[in-house]
């Protein structure tokens, strides 16, 4: 099932970006950068191979503990509420792994990849955290024990993952009322800016409900538009800086001198930014610093 439904979705992939660069090129949009999509395409082929690799031990983990859930029978002799059930609880189990990934420095330097480059289009949904699948199923335990068995989960992810596909690009403006339930191009275009008040935000992968419920969600503005990368940009886009830049910044981190081993935890396992002496700030840090200078001019303004 998951071959065939590779076989559909490779030529699909190939024929909107194909699309898409026409469109950039007719319209001189600059969408794309000959580096940037190497580099898209090389993370993409290294993930997957990782993802091939992994896979029987995801499916072994999760359908093992689903077999054990006393929800299980339920969902075999009910097929139609268990694709659904399933899709909820995958893009659920998706959300938190994308927020871990936001929130947790070594996940970071996995994940960082994915939002390194500087131009947004379809390309950069292929660009992957190659290392992810050494970890993903963990965080899809709880709905194997909800009893929903591995190759549902896995399909699912990869249905959904494909809905992916079509969120990165500029070209699709806002989509009305589909913007308040599905995560949209727009909304992932806020998910990949690297503007303070964007950062962290809409982590969803199909639902944007999860954004909304757990604090998460900010809405593209025209007042600010989106300027993709990291905060920090890469040296250069050689391969070695694109997918292992992050890993060496962490590594310097904590390595200082004299720094305790609860220090040394937190750059591990902190939020991405956290410094013992507040050289580098979190997401969280630079928003509360820009409200404040915000605050402060607008006092200036009002005297």
């Amino acid at each position: 099932m998951e071959r065939i439904f590779t076989l559909i979705t490779t030529p699909t992939y190939l024929f909107f970006i194909l699309l898409e660069l026409y469109i950039s090129h007719r319209e001189r949009l600059g969408l794309y950068n000959f580096k940037e999509t190497r580099n898209s395409l090389l993370l993409g082929l290294g993930g997957l191979v990782l993802d091939v690799a992994m896979k029987g031990v995801s499916f072994f983990v999760l359908d093992g503990l689903a077999r054990h859930s006393f929800l299980w029978t339920y969902w075999q002799e009910h097929p139609v509420v268990a694709w659904v059930g399933v899709f909820f609880a995958q893009d659920f189990c998706f959300y938190w792994l994308h927020r871990a990934e936001h929130y947790c420095r070594v996940l970071w330097a996995v994940h960082s990849t994915h939002h390194s480059a500087e131009r947004y289009n379809l390309t950069v949904a292929l660009r992957s955290s190659m290392f992810q699948p050494l970890y993903r199923y963990v965080f899809y335990v709880p709905a194997a024990l909800m009893g929903f068995d591995g190759v549902h989960i896995l399909f699912i992810y990869a249905v959904n993952q494909a809905y992916q596909f079509f969120l990165h690009t500029e070209t699709v403006g806002k989509l009305g009322l589909l913007e308040r339930v599905l995560v949209t191009p727009s909304h992932h275009r806020v998910h990949h800016a690297s503007n303070i008040a964007y950062l962290d935000k809409n982590m969803g992968q199909v639902l944007i409900i999860w954004d909304k419920l757990f604090g998460t969600y900010a809405e593209e503005s025209a007042e600010e538009p989106a300027r993709f990368g990291l905060t920090h940009p890469l040296p250069s886009q050689n391969f070695v800086h694109v997918a292992f830049d992050e890993w060496k910044h962490l590594a310097q981190d904590v390595s200082q001198p004299g720094l305790s081993w609860s220090d040394k935890f937190r750059y591990v396992f902190a939020a991405p930014g956290w410094s013992h002496d507040g050289r580098t700030l979190t997401s969280r840090q630079l928003r509360q610093q820009q409200s404040a200078v915000d605050v402060e001019r607008l006092e200036e303004v009002e005297a």
